[in-house]
């Protein structure tokens, strides 16, 4: 209350500062979370074309002229050198020519480039049609075809934001609530393998989302968690609350909007595409679509990747650790050197009896 029996109100300059910044931040998150759909263009797309040079040449002429600088074109020797490029992820489609010509796309890859690979069914028939002069049937077959629970992809593409949350709430609330990095520790491995278990058993066994071994998504999802949660937890350790904003800034403004969880990564500006995948979500999101749908693919720098942040943010909670331990010593040795010179002062004002 005020002298005269008022309640006193915030300053009209304080509220327009909040407003101001609030503004500020809510234009940031949108951007984040918008800019790369708005800016988002198919561009260097790896796809395989497998068949004789005299026809594989004037069909990559064709389509190069037709969407320049969409498909970045992997030869392949023939149909099964192509389906290969396909299932270890080297190409997210592939066009065989010959005496049956046939487009190979993989819905689980991409649906998005699935779409435009089937559209290449259209110009290849054309180019046959004019060099034949007779009608051309070109086959479009799905060779990594989606599952059954989700056969446009749009849980598998929206299931890294609930992990990536997961993990932030996570750390953020072990960092809060729990003392003692061994403590910590333990806290932040069992809440990342409880909620591996528990999401793998939702998106795999009761909806159907995933495939592959159930063991093996959970590790997958387990990880994805441990390396958000375990930062935030270490670098909360380290330099106290503070620490709690790496979550927000970096895991949800930074690398969510470039994980590329719903879209092929080269399809974001560059280099963002790329940088998204050495982080958290975007490795995490690429890793649950290549051990549910394929197992012949390269998944080593994805774990590596996944393993390397986890490992991070455990050693700086170690590392937070040894320095209040260090601090604490520090503090203790100071005070029992005071507490001795105290003691000296005492002794040295103490009067001496001096006996004949």
């Amino acid at each position: 209350m005020s002298r005269t029996g008022t309640i006193p109100h915030t300053p009209w300059g304080h509220v327009a500062a909040v407003g101001a910044a609030l503004a500020a931040v809510l234009t940031v998150v949108a951007l984040a979370f918008l800019w790369p759909s708005v800016t988002a263009a198919p561009h260097d797309l790896p796809v395989a074309v497998a068949g004789p040079p005299a026809a594989a040449e004037p069909f990559v002429q064709g389509i190069e002229a037709q969407a320049p600088g969409v498909f970045d074109v992997v030869p392949a020797a023939d149909r099964a050198a192509a389906a290969r490029l396909v299932d270890t992820r080297e190409a997210y489609g592939a066009v065989v020519l010959g005496p049956e010509p046939e487009v190979l796309t993989a819905s689980a890859a991409s649906p998005m480039v699935a779409q435009q690979l089937a559209t290449l069914a259209t110009t290849l028939q054309a180019q046959l049609a004019a060099a034949t002069g007779e009608p051309v049937t070109v086959t479009v077959t799905d060779v990594v075809p989606l599952g059954a629970g989700d056969p446009r992809g749009i849980v598998l593409g929206a299931a890294t934001f609930p992990l990536v949350l997961g993990g932030m709430l996570g750390g953020i609330g072990i960092a809060l609530t729990v003392v003692g990095v061994r403590r910590r520790v333990a806290a932040v491995l069992g809440y990342a393998a409880l909620g591996g278990l528990a999401i793998t058993a939702v998106l795999q066994s009761w909806w159907g989302v995933l495939g592959g071994s159930f063991w093996v998504t959970s590790g997958v999802v387990a990880l994805t968690i441990l390396a958000v949660a375990s930062v935030i937890v270490g670098f909360t350790s380290l330099v106290g609350r503070r620490g709690l904003a790496i979550g927000p800034v970096l895991f949800l403004l930074v690398a969510n909007p470039i994980a590329a969880a719903a879209m092929p990564w080269q399809m974001l500006p560059a280099p963002w595409g790329a940088i998204g995948q050495w982080l958290p979500p975007g490795a995490g999101a690429t890793l649950l679509r290549d051990t549910s749908y394929f197992p012949a693919a390269d998944t080593t720098a994805l774990w590596l990747t996944l393993t390397a942040w986890a490992v991070l943010g455990l050693t700086l909670a170690l590392l937070g650790h040894l320095r209040d331990t260090g601090a604490a010593t520090r503090a203790a040795l100071a005070e029992a050197d005071a507490e001795v010179e105290v003691a000296a002062m005492d002794a040295d004002r103490t009067p001496q009896v001096v006996t004949a």
